[in-house]
């Protein structure tokens, strides 16, 4: 009790407020003090389980207290008189009378407050349902019953509560809301948390050992400090644990056996997975509050309808109370709707809706039942109780759950509107309170049997396929499909350049494209204090915690951090060993460091600093610390720099009222460390979990709003079937960043021979293949239905996200290299991706400005792809090695997604380009923007279409390289081959020319082209020489 402080201004105001209204019904007729002179309040010996009365108010064990009109008398030990001196001296008198050992020194004392009662008048206000017991109180009764036989004693219940304790003021209603918000947190999250744990992990507990749980739990301060109701807001900031007592609870019932007038504590039957009800009631600063909350496992519809109509029901009862009300309408009000709508749960309504609630646990004057005349008053704090007890279930799941009760109950204020319901965060929906832990199986259609072929025996029709070879593919140009497209691309391409225009209509020119570094500030300590306790000895000092070199200069220890120094050496001479430290200053040369930015470059700097001393091998160990520590600083730099996109998600919001949806057995990419185990993926509320099963530690959260694309990759054609998620901001996995994350399960089995057994006898050839065949299939189709169902569920999780399941174009890939491997690509919807393989590349569309084709030149087996992106600092992507073979669907692709693409014959240095349009993106655009690519390839394509009416020439390397490409070896030159597929053209319309013919129509195309013209010239050269 040292800490017990009493604000006495506070005390007066409440006390000058008391005697006020009771002097004021004397004038009225004493209609609530019943003619009350003097009011007496006794509190005796604490019980361990003290009920909480209005003689509570006092706070002190044996303790009398005298209200008369004109003065209050407290008599009570000596220790306790101590803090009540705080309460002297104020307008309204106070008398501390002091209890000792001498017992007549105290039957003088119980004289005096018997001489007061009678000589205020000859009734006296008592509380005629006290309890209190002890020594002390008998003492007081045997002197009362001598001295004052002639005094009468009246009911002072109702008059306390209505003129004290009813109405609160504002710092009642904090200690109650407070008291509210800790019933919540015990509630909702931690009552819920484990109770949903015990369930889905199918365990048996006790009632009463999973009420001590939450009993015990009163005591924890880091739960208290870390708690989070359902809001996601944590407790006030000046919340104080140590304040809370138990009041009510908690209670924990199901399997039929309920008391929703909690006059029973937890039993030892097991938690039944059934109709749950939690109530408990907290008690701070001394002002209580109660919840209770009815959890329902697997209900049946029956159970669902009349939870629901409990709830409406209690809606209406808040809504109802509000300041003027007399209490019996609300009651009325709510009968009323029952006996409208489900008449049948009458008589399971409970015979009061709630009661008073504040320094009392319960009120007995403010009972909200049928016959409570009393009006509610702004300020009132209630406790609101709707139930329905022992309604008989018409599908009983077990014999536990023949009958079952309904409640809710919340702590409120009264206002001049709607309540304030301070246990409001507790969410009373049929959603929140219903736990589905059944397995949902879906329907799934059944299979159909394939026909099998009466003549193959197992050999099932599907087996036989129709393909088309590689070679066979058609590699000639569609002319038509060409002119379209160039139409196309000429419009995407002024509609880029009208776009750039636009969007950098002002000069963007920064310092030549280089990206301005600002200067950095370093601070090694704050003050002396921290100097490292060897910088006494006047030496040099590596401080590795604080990245610092403490030099000693002029016979002062300098810091310097090591960011600001350059390197540091050792050499010798003679006996003598340097060490000499270079620090960073304007000018020091050309390189990429030189570049380092300062505040004042015209400032006067320490270029270097020489120190010297016979111990080399010492400064030989300084100057390796040196390095190391700028290693270490230059190694962190970069980190910090990787990690600055990195964004920390919000928590994940775990379904609690039923099993999440489960894809089990499944692997993720990239690996979790430790031992390559399945794990399983969750769906919550608000995102993603991966769960691996070595540890609860081991998993991987995803949020809905950081996914930007959900791809379902089936295994058709691959090895493993996948989903994979493609983030918007990369997220820490272990300890590197990524933006990708991939769940998969491979497709195939290890396969058994089995040779030898009992089908063999009787069947010869291929069966046994042809139905391992079918039962890959089988397999593989069947894993892509689960992978494409969940992906499904992600998505409609998602929804409000705006996910949606996209899903690769297989029949318009192409092969590539985007990294390192030669890997197979393949469009989606919104991206082009390539997933199979690590490391995955997923570009998006919409983020793409343009396309550009490079090495696109006759006799090469293939050539490169490049995409810029609308933001220039973003570096291009390239796809190298691409048969030319795809070059038309490669085309036809982007044409058919409206990215401008321009081809060239060479590979261009991008990052000089990048950096030119970087440098003025403004002047870059007004000088035509990327029209230099679309250039080059109008000149490339005008050559194409000019090629028959020029002569073609090829340089003997070209030759080479050009042999090597083609697919058939040949004596011709290319203009041979050319003309050679004409006439085989030609030939397929008439029945063939011999040699001497082909021989004398070439020369005369030879001579319509000026090559005989040329081949002459060439040979009168060769006389000459």
């Amino acid at each position: 009790m040292a800490d017990i402080k009493i604000d006495a201004k506070v005390f007066q105001e409440r006390i000058s407020h008391f005697v006020n209204a009771w002097k004021a019904d004397k004038r009225s007729g004493d209609a609530l003090f019943n003619g009350a002179s003097s009011i007496l309040i006794l509190m005796g010996k604490v019980t361990e389980e003290p009920e909480l009365y209005k003689n509570n108010a006092i706070h002190f064990p044996t303790t009398l207290m005298l209200l008369t009109l004109d003065t209050l008398y407290i008599l009570t030990t000596q220790k306790k008189a101590k803090y009540l001196d705080q309460i002297k001296g104020g307008r309204f008198p106070v008398e501390v009378l002091v209890k000792g050992k001498d017992t007549a020194e105290n039957e003088k004392h119980f004289i005096k407050i018997t001489d007061a009662i009678k000589a205020a008048g000859k009734k006296l206000g008592v509380l005629t349902k006290d309890t209190s017991t002890g020594p002390f109180i008998d003492e007081w009764k045997k002197i009362y019953t001598d001295n004052c036989k002639d005094v009468e004693q009246v009911e002072i219940a109702p008059a306390l509560s209505t003129a004290a304790f009813s109405v609160k003021d504002e710092a009642e209603l904090r200690a109650m809301r407070s008291s509210s918000k800790a019933c919540v947190a015990l509630l909702t999250p931690y009552f819920l948390d484990e109770m949903s744990s015990i369930l889905d992990q199918e365990k048996k507990i006790k009632h009463s050992a999973l009420a001590d749980k939450v009993y015990n739990k009163l005591e924890d301060e880091k739960f208290w400090k870390a708690v989070q109701l359902p809001n996601r807001q944590k407790l006030p900031g000046d919340f104080d644990p140590e304040q809370l007592d138990w009041v009510l609870g908690p209670i924990v019932q199901s399997g039929g056996k309920f008391d929703l007038k909690w006059q029973q504590d937890s039993d030892d039957e097991i938690l039944h997975p059934g109709i749950i009800i939690a109530a408990m009631g907290l008690r701070y600063k001394s002002y209580c509050s109660q919840i209770a909350r009815t959890f329902m496992v697997d209900p049946n519809k029956s159970q669902e309808s009349n939870y629901k109509f409990l709830l409406s029901v209690h809606n209406m009862i808040l809504k109802g109370i509000r300041d003027g009300v007399v209490v019996k309408d609300v009651y009325s009000k709510a009968l009323g709707l029952i006996k409208s709508k489900k008449p049948e749960l009458e008589k399971h309504f409970l015979k009061n809706v709630g009661y008073g609630i504040g320094l009392e646990n319960k009120d007995p004057t403010l009972i909200l039942n049928a016959k409570n005349q009393r009006t509610l008053r702004d300020g009132m704090t209630l406790v609101i109780t709707t139930g329905f007890s022992d309604i008989q279930n018409p599908n009983p799941q077990d014999k536990n759950s023949k009958t079952y009760s309904l409640v809710l109950t919340d702590t409120v204020r009264v206002t001049a509107a709607e309540p304030v319901v301070f246990t409001g965060e507790a969410p009373v929906e049929v959603d929140a309170t219903s736990f589905f832990f059944k397995d949902e199986d879906e329907a799934q259609p059944t299979p159909k049997k394939e026909k099998r072929d009466s003549r193959v025996g197992a050999v099932a029709t599907k087996n036989i396929t129709s393909t088309r070879l590689r070679s066979e593919r058609n590699t000639a140009v569609d002319d038509d499909a060409e002119k379209r497209r160039r139409a196309h691309q000429k419009e995407l391409s002024a509609k880029k350049q009208a776009e750039g225009l636009a969007k950098y209509a002002e000069s963007t020119a920064d310092q030549n494209g280089v990206e301005v570094k600002k200067f950095k500030r370093f601070e090694s300590y704050k003050r002396d204090s921290q100097f490292p306790p060897k910088v006494r000895d006047m030496s040099i000092v590596i401080d590795q915690k604080n990245a610092t070199i403490v030099l000693p200069v002029m016979g002062r220890p300098v810091p310097f951090h090591v960011n600001t120094i350059k390197n540091a050496s050792k050499s010798d001479e003679g006996e003598w060993s340097f060490l000499r430290i270079n620090f960073l200053s304007p000018g020091q040369g050309v390189g990429r460091k030189d570049d380092q930015p300062f505040e004042d470059a015209s400032a006067h700097f320490v270029r270097s600093l020489t120190f010297r001393s016979t111990d080399g091998d010492r400064y030989a160990d300084i100057a390796n610390q040196i390095a190391n520590l700028k290693r270490e600083a230059v190694k962190k730099e970069q980190e910090k720099k990787d990690m600055e996109d990195v964004v920390e998600q919000d928590k994940l919001v775990e379904i609690r009222n039923r099993r999440p949806a489960v894809l089990d057995n499944v692997f993720i990419r990239p690996a979790m460390e430790g031992k390559r185990v399945p794990g399983k993926v969750e769906i919550h509320q608000n995102g993603l979990r991966y769960q691996s099963p070595l540890s609860t530690t081991q998993r991987v959260d995803i949020l809905f709003s950081n996914v930007r694309h959900l791809f379902f990759q089936p295994c058709e054609h691959e090895l493993i079937v996948i989903i994979h998620v493609h983030l918007k901001d990369p997220i820490l996995f272990g300890k590197k960043k990524t933006k990708d994350v991939q769940f998969y399960r491979e497709a195939t089995d290890i396969q058994f021979d089995e040779t030898g057994n009992r089908k063999r006898k009787y069947r010869y050839g291929d069966e046994d293949e042809f139905e391992a065949e079918q039962e890959e299939r089988r397999r593989r189709n069947e894993l892509d239905r689960l992978f494409k169902s969940f992906a499904d569920k992600i998505a409609e999780a998602g929804k409000n996200e705006g996910l949606e399941v996209d899903m690769p174009l297989r029949e318009i890939g192409f092969n590539g290299v985007p990294f390192r491997s030669n890997v197979y690509i393949q469009p989606t919807t919104e991206c082009l991706i390539q997933i199979t393989e690590p490391p995955f590349m997923v570009l998006t569309l919409d983020d793409i400005e343009i396309a550009h084709l490079e090495r696109v030149q006759y006799g090469l087996k293939n050539f490169d792809l490049v995409f810029i992106f609308k933001d220039f600092s973003r570096p291009p992507a390239h796809i190298n090695t691409i048969p030319v073979e795809s070059l038309e669907d490669v085309k036809e692709f982007l044409d058919s997604v409206n990215i401008a693409y321009s081809e060239g014959p060479l590979n261009l240095n991008w990052s000089v380009i990048m950096k030119t349009v970087t440098a003025d993106t403004h002047q870059f655009f007004l000088d035509g923007g990327w029209g230099f690519l679309q250039n080059d390839s109008d000149e490339e394509n005008g050559s194409d279409e000019e090629e028959e009416e020029s002569a073609f020439e090829i340089s003997d390397s070209e030759l080479d390289v050009a042999s090597e490409s083609s697919e058939e070896d040949s004596d011709f030159d290319s203009n041979a081959s050319a003309e050679a597929s004409d006439e085989a053209e030609m030939s397929d319309e008439e029945d063939g020319e011999d040699w001497d013919e082909l021989e004398r129509k070439a020369k005369k195309r030879d001579r319509e082209s000026g090559l005989e013209e040329e081949d002459k010239k060439g040979v009168k050269k060769q006389k000459r020489r």
